[in-house]
């Protein structure tokens, strides 16, 4: 597979002399100075091309090209901003940029609740606590009826919380859900919002009348006004799974296990329609087989993101070692099976100073630089099993 990397712009800290030199050998980036449902000029995006080239590499994937909440919900605009989609993707076929990730999870990208969760070693992982989302969601965001969208031994969980819960926790919380992993990349919330609460529940009305099914339809109806586009220039859309796999804070989720992926691979069945594999996304739901998974879906994945979360019994889960057996085997399969397809390191621990750079939460460079060389010798080794 080609060794790709998150690279977030000519003001990232991690240049792309750096990359060059750890071995990686394409770039997954976007234009993050433009606002989401904005055109990408072909100037534009010849430009960022250069650079990168300028920089002995290339750019391999766009991610993200961002999908407006307006064509996840179906707002009057739609047809306007999905125009606006088709025309950027003409511009960056015609640069010869292929592939595209994007996901379609309304609101909420990622969601986790504490972004330095100590690790034994004295490194620090990404964690989702289910009980401190919850207190979230029924405590802080008030969310009418919250507590029935949980379980009874998470509901138990969130009354012992409250009884210690601080107001500096609870603005630790609204900062790592709905801030510190959301603006980072052109979200809807940003550091600078004066209340990223207010504004979280404003968005969280847009879906008040959107299901499940009403979303499906709402995917597909947007993939294929962009297929056209897509055979024109050769160019693979990808969308990435949802984050954590279930439901929060009433928004559906469409993209979560086996049946959903079959479903919208099914709904538009063209070869470019396809999938961004994160195993990570995938693990953190119990439900899912992530090893079976790649191998089931290896045919229409155009995009890999290799790490890896581990599930307690509890619905916690914990970003894990690039060197789980589940991630090698995933490794295994898609570099057996599709050794053209691009793969980045994804999410990896603070190590060696990570922290003090205040580098984007999941986004360290030591800790990513770590991932890189074991999941190159994954591929190493698999190859010399040939």
């Amino acid at each position: 597979m080609e060794k790709t990397w998150r690279w977030f712009g000519p003001k990232d800290p991690i240049t792309l002399s750096m990359l060059k030199q750890i071995g990686v050998e394409g770039i997954v980036t976007s234009l993050h100075h433009l606002p989401a449902g904005e055109v990408w000029t072909e100037d534009e995006v010849i430009k960022m091309r250069d650079y990168i080239a300028d920089g002995g590499l290339r750019w391999s994937v766009v991610e993200s090209l961002p999908v407006s909440e307006s064509i996840k919900y179906g707002g009057a605009d739609r047809d306007k901003l999905i125009d606006n989609y088709i025309e950027s993707l003409r511009n960056l076929g015609k640069a010869g940029v292929k592939t595209v990730c994007y996901n379609f999870m309304p609101v909420l990208d990622w969601a986790r609740t504490d972004l330095e969760n100590p690790n034994p070693d004295g490194t620090s992982s990404l964690y989702f606590n289910k009980a401190e989302m919850a207190y979230f969601d029924i405590y802080i965001l008030k969310r009418k009826d919250a507590a029935k969208s949980w379980d009874a031994a998470t509901l138990a969980r969130v009354e012992q919380l409250r009884e210690k819960m601080t107001p500096e926790d609870e603005k630790r919380l609204v900062e790592n859900i709905i801030v510190k992993t959301q603006g980072f990349v052109g979200g809807n919330i940003s550091e600078s919002d004066n209340d990223p609460v207010a504004k979280f529940r404003q968005l969280l009305d847009l879906y008040k009348d959107i299901d499940a099914d009403k979303l499906r339809e709402n995917m597909k109806y947007f993939l294929e006004r962009i297929m056209p586009v897509c055979e024109e220039y050769d160019i693979n859309m990808c969308v990435h799974p949802d984050d954590p796999p279930m439901p929060l804070f009433g928004l559906p989720r469409i993209v979560t296990c086996d049946a959903d992926i079959d479903a919208f691979l099914k709904a538009v069945d063209n070869p470019h329609n396809g999938l961004t594999f994160c195993a990570g996304s995938l693990s953190a739901g119990a439900h899912n087989d992530v090893v079976e998974l790649a191998k089931k879906y290896a045919p229409r994945t155009h995009f890999v993101h290799a790490r890896i979360c581990r599930v307690m019994p509890d619905g916690d889960f914990k970003e894990s070692s690039h060197l789980d057996p589940r991630l090698i085997e995933v490794v295994r399969t898609f570099e057996r099976e599709r050794p053209d397809v691009p793969m980045r390191v994804d999410h990896a621990p603070l190590m060696l100073g990570d922290e003090k750079m205040g580098y984007n939460a999941g986004y360290s460079f030591h800790g990513r630089m770590l991932a890189l060389g074991m999941v190159s010798g994954i591929m190493a080794t698999v190859n010399t099993e040939k």
